[in-house]
């Protein structure tokens, strides 16, 4: 069936208006991180309107993402998450300017690839802390908006997902290793994240040797990262 090329924006043009989805037309968004909250942020804003997008992560989609990851089939298991999310993006929005970087984003890179494009909006979803700081530290220092998810796992309350400012969050170990990591950078200047005031169950995490940038893994809801992504994408599409 042929689709009109603005027919699939009609319900968002009737809430939000013509000037402010022009607005989205022209944006050009960075999304890093494609897992259980970044690849659903991804898409909401996709499906929001917005015409250029940069999406950046190195995983392959593995077995145990089944059960939360946006991109995550049986069929897909062992292909790039980024090329996976790239088809859908394309198909869900045929004009969008697409920019795919199947690359895990190491500190040394991170400066290239903000002053490489012009971003209006960052949405971090990295589970690793250094690289995670090292992005939150140069998007603030270069003046670029960004918006930072901080940990869903090991949580299972969506009634108590908030957004704060990085310095006012509790019951949230990332957010508290994120912090002790940017001031050491010297940086404490406001950051708007997405974060849950619930306590984390000490029962569903588990430490694991062995593994490459990761120390512990959390047991995990189908819901709750997926519900942090959407949040991530409302704050970026109401504020471009």
């Amino acid at each position: 069936m042929s689709v009109n090329d603005n027919e699939w924006r009609q319900r968002t043009e009737l809430l939000l208006g013509k000037e402010k989805m022009e607005r989205l037309r022209n944006a050009h968004v960075l999304v890093v991180g494609l897992g259980g909250v970044g690849a659903y942020a991804a898409e909401m804003i996709c499906r929001a309107g917005v015409g250029k997008m940069t999406i950046v992560d190195a995983d392959v989609v593995q077995p145990t993402n089944i059960n939360r990851q946006l991109p995550a089939t049986h069929s897909v298991i062992g292909r790039p998450k980024a090329e996976v999310l790239a088809e859908r993006f394309m198909d869900i929005n045929p004009e969008l300017d697409l920019k795919v970087l199947p690359v895990y984003l190491k500190d040394e890179a991170i400066p290239e690839l903000l002053d490489g494009a012009r971003f209006d909006f960052i949405v971090d979803a990295i589970d690793t802390v250094a690289p995670k700081c090292y992005l939150i530290y140069h998007a603030l220092r270069r003046g670029i908006r960004i918006v930072s998810s901080m940990g869903a796992g090991a949580k299972k309350d969506i009634t108590q997902i908030r957004f704060a400012d990085l310095w006012e969050t509790y019951h949230c170990g990332l957010s508290k290793a994120v912090r002790k990591r940017l001031q050491k950078m010297g940086m404490k200047r406001k950051l708007p994240v997405v974060f849950s005031t619930e306590q984390a169950d000490a029962d569903a995490v588990l430490l694991v040797e062995g593994e490459a940038n990761k120390k512990s893994t959390a047991g995990t809801v189908s819901y709750m990262p997926a519900v942090f992504g959407c949040y991530l994408a409302e704050y970026v599409i109401r504020k471009i």
